[in-house]
């Protein structure tokens, strides 16, 4: 038998499948869990957990408002986008961008009083990076119409009765690897439940915010292989206009003086790698052998390798003749971010290479780099929401 605030919830959801659709059918795949520590609600992409007080004060378009709130953070995959960002503020930052988006929609209704969510029309069609970017300090510590979890820790923050932060325990916490399927399991979630929308009647109800369009569209759209687009873009960024001189590639184990060549098919350039993100080690071995494959087909290479976080750490150099193998090479740092330390590394050691190939989930930048020192290829492995505002784009998938 269903509990007064499990009808209420699931009244609201069948009232959003048919006036919404696309909201409603997101909401029905969420899991249902009563959890009165929480106060308000909290989801963690695969679960719904609800305080049963909040559930009372509210009328059914407010649940609605409320369904269609934690939908958002799903199929915007905030929990997963956070990186190391101070929470509250990201928290903040997210409420705003969403909240925008269904005021506009007119979807239910939204709480009244204590429970009010989050509204500035400044905001308005900005990511939540961006809104982040532009936070005053005293919004950073404003409510949040929900308890925000932390994936690797299960955990949200809440306030006592004396007004004070606790931290309270809100599911089992996941893995890298869990994180990584829940990325997938919520694409496969959105692009079933716009289908819905879209074979919804009616025109209204078939709608999908703008914001919405274009991720559906994102996803949907055919891709191809990140390690194809890699290889054609380093080789389509190499020029090819400067000769140096080099052994034989064949022959520099033997110790043979020979002739230098005019080498025109060398590929000389940087690679970093974010070790602040949530890179796995199979992901940096692939995007390394993939690397390694790529100098193969050149008659000559010179790649120098680092890691950073807020300093640049191993820097290595990888040539032709030297033997050295460049999948070996061991990542250091996994300290916080920041971009910026790439170019001013390059810049204090008068590295200059023909392009800048950075590995990084790209989510934690509150500024890029230097657009104008070198051509620059991003390989970004947290999904392809982010957008960088210069060089070229690759998603790892």
């Amino acid at each position: 038998m269903l509990s007064p605030q499990e009808e209420k919830i699931t009244t609201a959801r069948i009232s959003l499948l048919l006036k919404k659709p696309f909201f409603g059918n997101m909401a029905t795949r969420l899991v249902l869990k009563e959890d009165a520590d929480i106060e308000t609600a909290a989801t963690d992409g695969k679960n719904l957990w609800y305080a049963p007080k909040f559930i009372d004060r509210l009328d059914i378009k407010q649940v609605e408002f409320l369904l269609a709130h934690e939908v958002l953070h799903v199929a915007f995959e905030h929990m997963l986008r956070r990186g190391d960002r101070e929470p509250q503020a990201w928290n903040v930052a997210c409420d705003y961008a969403i909240n925008q988006i269904l005021i506009d929609e007119g979807v239910g209704k939204a709480p009244t009083g204590d429970d009010a969510p989050l509204f500035n029309r400044a905001y308005k069609g900005l990511a939540s990076e961006e809104i982040y970017g532009e936070l005053e300090d005293w919004q950073k510590k404003q409510e949040t119409l929900d308890v925000h979890v932390d994936l690797d820790k299960g955990e949200g923050t809440i306030k006592d009765k004396q007004g004070n932060k606790k931290k309270i325990k809100i599911g089992a916490g996941m893995t890298k690897q869990e994180q990584d399927a829940l990325r997938d399991e919520i694409k496969n979630s959105l692009l079933q439940s716009a289908k819905a929308a879209q074979s919804a009647g009616g025109h209204s109800a078939g709608q999908l915010p703008a914001g919405l369009e274009r991720l559906i569209t994102d996803i949907s759209a055919p891709k191809l292989d990140w390690r194809s687009l890699l290889r054609n873009t380093i080789k389509s960024q190499i020029k090819n206009n400067y000769s140096w001189m080099r052994p034989s590639r064949k022959m520099y184990s033997t110790n043979a003086v020979l002739p230098g060549l005019d080498v025109e098919n060398s590929l000389d350039i940087a690679v970093s790698i974010d070790t602040s993100g949530s890179i796995s080690d199979r992901m940096l071995k692939d995007f390394l052998s993939e690397i390694n494959g790529i100098a193969d087909e050149f008659d000559a290479y010179k790649i120098k390798v680092w890691c950073f976080d807020t300093e640049v750490h191993a820097p290595e150099e990888f040539e032709t003749w030297d033997g050295k193998d460049i999948t070996h090479y061991q990542p250091a740092g996994y300290g916080g971010t920041d971009i910026a330390v790439n170019w001013k590394w390059m810049q204090e050691n008068e590295v200059k290479p023909e392009l800048l190939v950075c590995f990084t989930d790209g989510e934690t930048w509150d500024r890029w780099g230097d657009s104008d020192y070198c051509d620059t290829l991003w390989v970004i492995h947290s999904g392809d929401t982010i957008k960088p505002p210069f060089g070229q784009t690759v998603y790892y998938s």
